[in-house]
């Protein structure tokens, strides 16, 4: 069994922020089946950050980290976008500190029993019913994943 490494907190979405960086927003979308011919007609350009964050002062940006998540799609390294104002229901992906570590899970209930849930085999589920040091800080909105 892997040791579980803790997030890092990269910082909270800034509403004060006035020129955000703009990047285009092509009219045509990508085939990610057989290629197309495509137009090259920008239709807009997009600002990342109104898109993925809707409620600026409860948004908060964290870094994964290890890959006890890898099965729904978050890797070691990822950025994650959580939303404090989100309620937790069940089968959301959290961040909920436990005796003080953050950790991104998968919030379960099973009747009257709650679990932290990972989205890998290797990890086990912690469940959280009677345990007096969690908090749910928010839900995992968006995932930004690189590729090499």
């Amino acid at each position: 069994m892997n040791a579980l490494k803790p997030l890092r907190i990269i910082g909270a979405a800034s509403p004060e922020e006035k020129n955000p960086p703009l990047a285009p927003l092509y009219l045509t979308p990508v085939q990610a089946g057989w290629p197309s011919p495509a137009d090259d007609y920008i239709d807009s350009e997009i600002n990342l950050h109104e898109l993925l964050v809707t409620n600026p002062p409860a948004t908060f940006f964290l870094r994964a980290a290890g890959d006890s998540m890898i099965g729904c799609g978050i890797h070691d390294g990822d950025l994650l976008v959580v939303d404090r104002s989100r309620e937790a229901l069940h089968n959301r992906v959290v961040i909920a500190a436990v005796d003080g570590e953050l950790l991104v899970k998968r919030l379960q209930r099973r009747g009257k029993r709650t679990w932290l849930a990972p989205a890998n085999p290797d990890y086990p589920e912690i469940e959280i019913t009677n345990l007096e040091y969690v908090h749910i800080w928010g839900v995992v909105t968006y995932v930004i994943h690189k590729f090499s």
